[in-house]
């Protein structure tokens, strides 16, 4: 199989993107028949497998049309992460007859969210404070959710809580008694994605709405099987970014005329141009690695992942800020496609664990390995 995504999957996100990603980002909403129309045809969690009637993507192939979706719109490239996250955490966590339930509903047009991070609680897991309950047949949740991407379009929420000294995941319905969803205004970054707050106020769900069939499961082990298929696709986003910023950059400097030569042939804007393309290939090294490891289910996969989440988001962050000095007044418009990669790769490197706790894993690994 080639580790290409579909020319038709690719056509059909150049078809629904078109020229519109500058116009989401200002009016900070995506349509929902766009969203509707990529999950029905099960290209917002591709590594679904067929069975359950998804594409059944490698993590590689996965990658490279995330990448492709980052570099046309990252607040579209966050609901694909939010919904494969979603898929992801239902086929490692879900009993067969959960899986056999919610993925074809996921591969199907319906939209999911994942609720981790609360007011308190971030990389810290020990203060979460959303609580599970049973209550008779019913698991009772209760809590605060903050920051949750594509919650404001979701059908379902994949809410992490505590329950007693342990975990659990539950699959929430987005319309059930209890549940609100605000959303956030005016976000830095991917300001069309669909970020909101969840609060869950004596909601009751089935027994059966829990992941794996009853609570009381490890809930850093949880978090951590979600959050790494998070991280791989932000990296393969961020690889998106620099594509595009290489892009427009580099149609700029060819085009744009200063001193009688084009912009490209000053020696210090070829510099920026070289920085760029060095960090979209340095970013895309380390997501196909990262890719291989999942794909070949290595022992390295946490590591490769974290790597090229901290790389990638890194490289975008900076190579987003090299492309708006090349365009100068030309790309600091709101919309504009640098004006957008500047914003938003500054919160790829917050999300999913910020650069800081990145760096600390990546320290721990290397003295447990020296």
């Amino acid at each position: 199989m080639s580790e290409r995504p579909d020319a038709a999957a690719v056509a059909l996100v150049d078809e629904l993107v078109g020229d519109l990603a500058g116009t989401w980002d200002t009016s900070g909403v995506l349509p929902d028949p766009v969203l509707r129309k990529l999950g029905g045809a099960g290209l917002l969690c591709a590594q679904v497998p067929e069975v359950y009637g998804g594409p059944g993507y490698s993590s590689l192939r996965n990658g490279e049309l995330t990448a492709h979706v980052g570099g046309r719109c990252s607040s579209l490239r966050s609901i694909q992460t939010s919904q494969g996250m979603a898929a992801w955490t239902v086929t490692r966590l879900g009993t067969e007859r959960q899986r056999a339930a919610y993925l074809p509903r996921l591969v199907g047009g319906e939209l999911a969210a994942v609720a981790f991070s609360e007011p308190g609680a971030g990389s810290d897991l020990s203060t979460m404070e959303t609580r599970a309950r049973i209550d008779g047949d019913e698991l009772v949740l209760d809590g605060h959710k903050v920051w949750i991407t594509g919650a404001a379009y979701a059908d379902l929420v994949v809410v992490f809580a505590g329950y007693g000294d342990a975990g659990t995941a539950v699959m929430v319905p987005a319309g059930a008694p209890g549940v609100t969803i605000e959303r956030v205004p005016e976000p830095l970054g991917c300001r069309a994605a669909g970020h909101a707050n969840v609060r869950l106020d004596g909601v009751r769900v089935p027994l059966d709405s829990v992941l794996g069939g009853r609570p009381g499961q490890s809930l850093p082990l949880l978090v951590t099987i979600a959050l790494a298929y998070g991280r791989i696709s932000v990296a393969w986003g961020c690889a998106g970014i620099l594509r595009a910023c290489l892009a427009a950059a580099t149609a700029h400097a060819r085009g744009r005329r200063q001193f009688g030569r084009p912009l490209a042939e000053h020696q210090l804007v070829a510099r920026h141009l070289a920085e760029l393309f060095t960090a979209e290939r340095v970013a895309s090294r380390a997501c196909a690695d990262a890719s291989a490891s999942w794909d070949g289910n290595s022992p390295d996969l946490v590591t490769a992942t974290m790597l090229a989440k901290y790389v990638s988001s890194t490289q975008a962050a900076r190579g987003a800020a090299t492309a708006v000095q090349v365009l100068a007044s030309a790309g600091a418009r709101d919309g504009h496609a640098v004006a957008r990669a500047y914003r938003d790769a500054k919160l790829m490197e917050i999300i999913e664990g910020s650069n800081e706790m990145c760096e600390l894993m990546l320290a721990r690994h290397a003295l447990s390995a020296a």
